[in-house]
């Protein structure tokens, strides 16, 4: 999900540098959406790793 987030803010920088204005908003509000959404499931990812009582892989 990360990897599209990233595709999508690399779709508003190029449409932004070609003057599609519409387009590169559209992108980076999607990105935006994405990355928060990846961001929300890793904290419940390591919540829930806390919760089962095993810290992270040293």
């Amino acid at each position: 999900m990360l990897y599209w987030a990233l595709v999508c803010l690399i779709v508003a920088i190029i449409a932004g540098v070609l003057g599609f204005g519409g387009i590169a908003g559209t992108a980076a509000g999607f990105a935006k959406i994405l990355f928060f959404i990846f961001l929300v499931l890793l904290v419940i990812s390591l919540v829930a790793n806390a919760m089962r009582g095993k810290g992270p892989k040293v």
